[in-house]
């Protein structure tokens, strides 16, 4: 009998500390992987034999006429109208995109940063007003808020000509790429000047994001990519997508190839600023950037009343129409408004536009920068989406994102 009480108190106590040690194993996991209910990927339904024949008239003329090189999708109140693929994934190895390509989808990777962001924020784990040194001590500005972040108000040095300054004067290797972490330690040593006070005006710049990229794994303890992954790429349906690093991947494993300056002898090959993401980093298909859409918009990522807050303009309008809310770019008219992001890096360059009024979508990811993403009007007439091109419209602010 002795040995039985004792056989039965050894096995408690087993369960006890296997428990325990399961439950600390997971003390980082404490936030669930995404809402229970999981994005409806019929939406992406598609019979090209149906294709719209005026999208499809535009869109062979924008591939032939202005060099057009990439991936599309037009969809309208939950239906795909359109979708094709135009040209070369890789030039050099004559390799063709197809509809599952991944493009390196450069500052769109913004509005899934800010959701993240928003997330955290709905689930009590930071507020928009904390200040980024109650996340990094050393962080050497004061006076920079999450929100300043998330609307380009925080002032800073841009860390991408600043690390890429240091890495040439110190000649360090340019193809291993470098964390959010060390960006932020290199940041706390060397102090480098900001371009202004925090909230004294809107200036776009990578740096925020890439901050707001470290808060996440920081709050999370998990990489960004995980955290991603598990909250919002998985819940929103979005199959094909992932975040790449330098960091991480010696090469990145996709098969399209960014191409600079309007030609094909400029391919880009990925070097150390390839790293760091938030600002920058993930790597999707139109399909997918439609299924974050539809999830956006059935409240299966966040609250309305968040969504809501993000697309309020944060900054002094721009030709009368253009603004930036948390993480998205936003045009307004009278009964419209267009929540929408471009991208542009390393020979990707791109454009995605929701309508909000009209239940519109269109994507467009290239990996040839030229000018082509700004001879979009007649698609916009097509579709019923208002013009978003800022110099279409008359006003005071600057246009080079047009150009």
């Amino acid at each position: 009998m002795i040995l039985v009480y004792k056989n039965l108190l050894i096995s408690t106590i087993a369960l006890f500390l296997f428990e325990s040690c399961s439950h600390g194993n997971n003390s980082k996991s404490f936030f669930p992987p995404g809402p229970a209910k999981v994005a409806d990927t019929t939406v992406l339904k598609y019979n090209p034999e149906n294709e719209d024949k005026r999208i499809d008239n535009f869109m062979q003329d924008l591939h032939r006429r202005h060099g057009f090189n990439g991936n599309v999708l037009v969809a309208k109140k939950g239906k795909v109208l359109y979708e094709k693929s135009f040209g070369w994934a890789d030039y050099l190895h004559r390799d063709s995109l197809n509809l599952r390509s991944q493009f390196e989808l450069a500052s769109i990777s913004k509005t899934m940063t800010s959701t993240a962001i928003m997330m955290l924020m709905e689930r009590g784990k930071l507020r928009l007003n904390q200040d980024v040194r109650d996340f990094f001590p050393s962080f050497p500005y004061a006076g920079i808020t999450i929100r300043l972040l998330l609307t380009h108000r925080s002032g800073m040095m841009n860390y991408v000509y600043f690390v890429d300054d240091l890495w040439r004067a110190q000649h360090k290797n340019q193809r291993n790429g470098i964390t959010n972490t060390d960006v932020m330690n290199l940041i706390a040593q060397y102090k480098p000047h900001p371009f202004n006070k925090p909230d004294a005006r809107f200036l776009y710049n990578n740096s925020n994001f890439m901050v707001l990229g470290a808060i996440i794994e920081k709050i999370t303890g998990k990489s960004y990519a995980e955290f991603m992954k598990e909250n919002v790429f998985i819940p929103a349906g979005m199959k094909h997508t992932a975040v790449y690093s330098k960091a991480v991947y010696n090469k990145i494993p996709v098969h399209v190839v960014g191409h600079d300056r309007g030609q094909w002898k400029y391919s880009v090959a990925q070097n150390f600023l390839d790293g760091p993401v938030g600002d920058k980093g993930i790597y999707s298909t139109v399909g997918d950037l439609y299924m974050f859409d539809r999830a956006l918009r059935t409240g299966l990522l966040l609250k309305k009343q968040t969504l809501d807050s993000a697309y309020v303009p944060r900054n002094p309008m721009i030709h009368g129409h253009f603004s930036y809310g948390y993480g998205w770019r936003i045009f307004e008219a009278p009964g419209q408004q267009v929540i929408y992001h471009t991208g542009w890096w390393h020979g990707f360059r791109h454009i995605y536009l929701r309508d909000m009024k009209n239940d519109i979508v269109i994507v467009l990811l290239s990996n040839m920068t030229n000018g082509s993403l700004v001879k979009l009007d007649e698609l916009f007439n097509i579709t019923g989406m208002p013009i978003v091109r800022k110099s279409a419209y008359i006003g005071i602010g600057d246009t080079n994102e047009d150009q």
